[in-house]
């Protein structure tokens, strides 16, 4: 089949297009310029210089290509530090969410694609009542902090329209925190250096659950949901969902890193912001039983704890 994808040089992307190539798909690529396109053709796609929110230049891009499947990956993001105003570091990514997906969608039933895959994300968009594990029938939060309200509502649009596209099977794959080459949580990169210069303090009780996924296996996800399963809403993380309180002193514990010290959560409100203390204190986890199940996708890397110890240079203890 012939797959575009939208936001192919991306985190994901660096493992979709080799994934997707392998298993016999021609890949087309989008980018936002032509050294990202550059980069986009290096992984072996037809690359397409493209603006996700100018509706013309989607359904230009789009329609040239001519896909079986569209892959909606674009995001805009360079950087999490600032999470206490976490809506104005997502607003181009919301913006994406919602107008890119509507972009994205149109050219798609005017190209005749058959199936369209979005991403959104699981994690702090989860309700924080009840078990500390969710799945895709539990709500998501209905008083989420004032900052972050608005890119709630872009998931929720992603996750309301996309299932109900009409003529074509409409997948959203909920991410978990992504970790792996290239991203925040991996060597160089930003989280992953704060937690070695004993910069990420254990916040309160640190109680707060977070599932993650190595993007290769976001990837296959990916790769997974192109080839089967029903339009609908997938979470896509590993298998053990983790409190702050146990992920965190681990990955000081590999990275070679002095433990993480604790701070109470009203010192850290007003440094960190009240969102990162509720997801620190109060996050959900997700359960990935419905994409086992229905999408035949397994993650290579079980769980974060082998996971992040493979990114180390030289093993747990030598980052």
């Amino acid at each position: 089949m012939k797959i575009f994808i939208a936001g192919a040089g991306g985190a994901v992307g660096r493992y979709l297009v080799p994934q997707l190539l392998a298993a016999g798909h021609t890949v087309v690529g989008s980018a936002t310029s032509g050294s990202s396109a550059q980069r986009v053709a290096a992984l072996g796609a037809e690359p397409v210089v493209m603006d996700g929110l100018n509706a013309e230049s989607v359904r230009t891009a789009v329609l040239s290509a001519q896909p079986d499947v569209v892959v909606h990956q674009m995001t805009a993001l360079s950087s999490m530090s600032g999470m206490r105003n976490f809506d104005k570091v997502f607003h181009t990514t919301n913006r994406l969410r919602t107008e890119g997906t509507d972009h994205l969608l149109a050219a798609a039933r005017e190209a005749g694609v058959r199936r369209f895959i979005a991403q959104s994300y699981t994690g702090w968009p989860n309700a924080r009542t009840g078990g500390p594990v969710k799945t895709e029938t539990d709500p998501l939060d209905p008083s989420p902090i004032a900052s972050s309200r608005k890119g709630l509502a872009a998931i929720q649009y992603v996750e309301r329209v996309v299932p109900a596209a009409e003529g074509m099977v409409g997948i959203v794959l909920r991410y978990g925190g992504f970790y792996g080459p290239g991203n925040a949580l991996a060597p160089g990169g930003e989280m992953w250096e704060q937690v070695k210069a004993h910069k990420i303090p254990l916040i309160g009780d640190a109680g707060g659950v977070f599932s993650f996924v190595h993007t290769e296996d976001a990837a296959g996800a990916v790769l997974a949901a192109i080839e089967r399963g029903d339009a609908g809403v997938y979470n896509i993380v590993d298998d053990e969902p983790a409190a702050v309180s146990v992920w965190l002193p681990e990955l000081a514990r590999i990275i070679g890193a002095k433990p993480p010290m604790r701070v109470p959560a009203w010192l850290a409100r007003p440094l960190a912001g009240g969102f990162v203390v509720r997801m620190m204190t109060q996050g959900r986890g997700s359960s990935n039983a419905k994409a086992r199940r229905e999408l035949g996708w397994t993650p290579t890397h079980p769980t974060w704890r082998e996971g992040f110890a493979e990114l180390a240079p030289a093993g747990p203890g030598a980052g």
